[in-house]
């Protein structure tokens, strides 16, 4: 099995890349929707968040409203560390199981990690390939704070957050691959159409050299 690591900066493409990566044939683990499993009641890290930032962040049925807990967390980068320790560790706990079990299922898969903190998570260590997805600063402010489509959040907040996650270059120069989604929708599929024949190719490759031991 092909483990890759799929990350970039936040509003950049990755979910967009990641849905054509699915409808492929990969294999995807979303680190997003384990860490929302994770706070849910009962989940590992809830109870220890709920102590951390205190009994306001809930709605009135229990769950953790994401909103109220990232207006303090985006605004005060020791609250976001505190955030990251206690959910990163049971998610990337998660994340080794759930790759176990998808290896088991099937060895000659090509399974994709998608997560914004993939490389501050320190998760790229386990994996074999890194893409990373790239737009232009401007477009990544428009997307979080376009009404309708974006994500309707204020210049500030869309500041905060792109400004919390590390810089965008930094992770362009790790990465095996960088797919460029400030284009059309068609000029991106035509990237992770030829990321995916490499995929492939490198899959193909580790089970001949696997099978010649």
């Amino acid at each position: 099995m092909l483990r890759v690591g799929l990350t970039g900066g936040i509003a950049t493409g990755k979910t967009t890349v990641v849905a054509m990566l699915r409808e492929l044939g990969c294999r995807v683990l979303e680190a997003d929707k384990i860490a929302h499993q994770m706070m849910e009641p009962g989940g590992a890290a809830y109870q220890e968040v709920v102590r951390e930032f205190g009994r306001g962040i809930l709605t009135p049925d229990g769950l953790v409203d994401r909103q109220k807990l990232g207006a303090i967390v985006f605004a005060d980068p020791k609250r976001l560390a505190r955030l990251n320790a206690i959910v990163h560790p049971p998610v990337l706990e998660e994340q080794s199981r759930q790759l176990a079990a998808i290896e088991r299922a099937d060895p000659y898969a090509i399974a994709v990690v998608e997560a914004a903190l993939l490389i501050e998570a320190g998760f790229d260590r386990k994996l074999e390939f890194l893409v990373v997805t790239w737009c232009t600063p401007e477009q990544q402010l428009a997307r979080l704070t376009e009404s309708g489509k974006g994500r309707g959040l204020t210049i500030e907040q869309a500041r905060q957050r792109i400004e919390a996650q590390m810089p965008i270059e930094e992770k362009r120069q790790r990465a095996d691959v960088v797919i460029d989604c400030s284009g059309t929708i068609e000029h991106t599929r035509a990237q992770v159409i030829a990321l995916f024949a490499k995929l492939k190719g490198m899959e193909g490759a580790k089970e001949k050299k696997a099978g010649n031991l």
